[in-house]
């Protein structure tokens, strides 16, 4: 069984309610019928169902099990836009502008998962970041304890022997531009909780850099090198170790080598990137060179479960985000 489909197994075993908004798009419409039919979620698709059902047939894919709703129809439209105002009004919400915000089928989603009328929200197929997680962080917020919210990506590589038999967490590489090296350390302790929350098994974080201890030096390696002293201080529970470059962070014969000291190097299974350069670029190459599987990205440090999709994804990634979600929401 592959690792997709052992989350689907999780999944069923407590069934979530999953909030899809893009149900204009065809993909979703494709994603819903796979998840419906392998039953490891609810799917609730947001739109005209007038249009979502004849997209459906012309199709041929049975979404009849899946809750549609037309935020312009429903009688929940008036409730949410009044706690929606309720929520931002001290931001200078009027009702009136939430009113009209309800009826954007990603805010009326978010709405759902507030009111724990949904379980969490998979949106990015259409959408932009920026468009999925604004109306996640006005609605939800960050959750209890979390000083930044993150995005990860959950990597399968097949046939690979680093890592956790080819699965692993990159992070940030999705969402935060520059952090500093505090940043670097929420993302870190987020990542590493993903990792264990989705893969169940120990996480190993490497804080990458083209630097492995001390062997060059500069205000970039040296971000790392701090960020890394203030989690080992500050999370001294996790397996943590840097500055490593790439290879010296997964592979065992270079660890040995470069970082013989380590409780981390060679045996790396969630990997920092100092930048979004660095973190987008290591996902892509992974993705497409090493035909890997890239689900995300995935958002940590929300206070319920919501995932972006990248623009470019599959109708199988929506359906594999979906029950990464679903296992979230558990």
């Amino acid at each position: 069984m592959n690792f997709i489909d052992t989350i689907k197994q999780r999944a069923k075993k407590d069934i979530k309610k999953i909030v899809l908004p893009e149900a204009s798009d065809i993909r979703t419409i494709k994603a819903t019928a796979t998840v419906l039919k392998e039953g490891y979620a609810d799917v609730i698709l947001i739109g005209n169902e007038e249009n979502i059902n004849k997209m459906a047939n012309d199709e041929g894919l049975d979404i009849s099990k899946a809750t549609i709703i037309n935020p312009l129809k429903s009688e929940k439209s008036k409730v949410y836009a009044e706690k929606l105002y309720e929520l931002r009004k001290e931001k200078g919400m009027t009702l009136e502008k939430a009113e009209e915000l309800i009826k954007d089928e990603v805010y009326f989603g978010m709405m759902m998962v507030k009111l724990e009328e949904a379980d969490g929200l998979v949106s990015g197929a259409i959408h932009s970041t920026s468009d999925t997680l604004r109306p996640a962080l006005q609605i939800l917020k960050t959750a209890p304890g979390t000083k930044l919210v993150s995005a990860f990506f959950l990597m399968v590589v097949p046939e690979c022997e680093y890592g956790e038999d080819g699965v692993f967490v990159f992070g940030d590489c999705g969402l935060n531009q520059n952090p500093s090296s505090e940043e670097l350390v929420e993302i870190a302790n987020s990542s590493s909780k993903s990792f264990e929350q989705l893969v169940g098994k120990e996480s190993k974080v490497a804080m990458l850099s083209y630097s492995t201890m001390g062997s060059a030096k500069s205000e970039l390696t040296q971000k790392v090198i701090d960020a890394t002293n203030m989690i080992k201080e500050k999370y001294p529970e996790l397996k943590v170790d840097g500055e490593l470059q790439l290879d010296a962070a997964i592979v065992p014969e270079v660890a040995k080598s470069k970082a013989p000291n380590s409780n981390v190097a060679g045996n790396a299974n969630t990997l920092i990137f100092p930048d979004l350069n660095a973190g987008n670029i290591g996902y892509k190459l992974t993705q497409r060179l090493g035909k890997a599987e890239a689900y995300g990205p995935l958002c940590q440090g929300i206070a319920r479960p919501v995932n972006d999709l990248s623009r470019g994804c599959s109708a199988e990634d929506i359906a594999g985000v979906v029950a990464i979600t679903a296992v979230q929401a558990q």
